[in-house]
């Protein structure tokens, strides 16, 4: 056997050495995996102030912990009120019904009626309706569940976005430095992540508000009982995979011509198609000089997956998850598989060492 036949012992130690800071980091994650929501909720709100914090802190020469402290306390007015507001309303409402589920079950059975009646469609079964209290029942325990969780998550979310916001030049200095990639890549990386952070953190929840307000628009002009919780499960239901808004308001339009609302169910549907449908499609316009191009099919699998590593907020996160898989696959295969540049050499790294505190000339936008 000739000696070039043997593993070095450098590779064997490196080998061993790799297994056992994969062994730590996997229990590490497995005890810790209860904040990985609330770490990629610091990521997305972290890109959003990165520029307002550098402003505020250098150029307006703001002690960090304030202008930090600041951008954290209209954050959670902006972004985290509103959302408990939304959360303690669904609550309130499905605790409502649970306590009394006869004006459900009455309103299944006359869709269910009218589909029998006038297609001869037998979609729920008496068995089917007999579980719909036990399924409500369930459905309030999961929403309390995912609530104290997501409280849970906000506070270690801003606990670990103080200390970034504190840490802004620094970390990203760090980071840019110890990325094993090439100049152009670690640019590519930094660059293109940021943009699917907000695509995601800002274009997802913004566009199923939107939706919710026009939807509640129209569930008040065509007499929908309680328009604003209808609204409100309409914007939710936007991220729903292949059915989207459809999922809200297609049964109450069927609720209208199995209660002999012939007109208003026209209308209804009307509004649903173009109206609620159309508004998705004006503001990702709007938006889309600050959006990332995002597949579809992301977004779909990125719910999938979200929601069941994060509950509520795996609306957002998850589609966020994927996005940058594949886009850590892309910079792998340029990285590591595709050398036809390997001949030409790589320019040097464009992003600026944010030192701390850092000049303003090289990191404030002249925008």
């Amino acid at each position: 056997m000739h000696h070039n036949d043997y593993i070095s012992s450098g590779v064997i130690r490196q080998i061993l050495f790799l297994m056992i800071l994969g062994t730590l980091g996997w229990f590490i994650y497995q005890e810790m995996e209860f904040m990985l929501g609330a770490f990629l909720g610091s990521i997305a709100l972290y890109s959003l102030m990165r520029k307002p914090m550098i402003k505020l802190s250098v150029v307006w020469k703001w002690p960090k912990w304030l202008a930090a402290l600041t951008l954290i306390l209209i954050s959670f007015i902006i972004i985290v009120l509103p959302i408990s507001w939304v959360i303690d309303f669904l609550i309130g409402e499905v605790a409502q019904h649970i306590t009394d589920t006869s004006q459900i079950e009455a309103s299944v059975r006359k869709i269910e009626s009218f589909l029998i009646e006038k297609y001869n469609l037998n979609l729920l079964s008496e068995e089917n309706l007999a579980k719909l209290p036990g399924i409500l029942a369930s459905l309030a325990g999961k929403m309390v569940s995912t609530t104290l969780n997501t409280v849970a998550n906000v506070f270690i979310m801003y606990f670990i976005l103080w200390f970034m916001l504190m840490k802004v030049g620094s970390m990203e200095r760090w980071i840019l430095r110890h990325i094993p990639l090439r100049p152009k890549n670690r640019d590519r990386l930094m660059r293109e992540s940021n943009q699917v952070v907000i695509s995601n953190a800002v274009g997802i929840p913004v566009l199923g508000a939107v939706q919710g307000v026009v939807a509640t628009i129209g569930y008040f002009m065509f007499g929908v009982d309680k328009p604003v919780l209808w609204g409100v499960i309409t914007g939710i239901s936007s991220v729903i995979p292949f059915v989207g808004t459809m999922a809200a308001w297609v049964p109450l339009v069927i609720l209208k011509f199995a209660g002999g609302e012939t007109n208003s169910g026209i209308w209804l549907a009307l509004w649903g198609l173009i109206a609620i449908g159309g508004s998705d499609n004006i503001f990702r316009f709007v938006l889309q000089k600050y959006m990332a191009d995002i597949h579809p099919l992301i977004t779909v699998f990125g719910v999938i997956v979200g929601l069941g590593l994060f509950g509520f907020l795996g609306l957002i996160f998850g589609p966020l998850l994927i996005s940058l898989f594949l886009l850590l696959i892309r910079i792998y295969y340029d990285e590591y598989i595709d050398h036809a540049d390997d001949s030409v050499p790589d320019e040097p790294n464009q992003e600026p060492h944010l030192d701390d505190p850092p000049p303003a000339e090289s990191i404030v936008p002249t925008s």
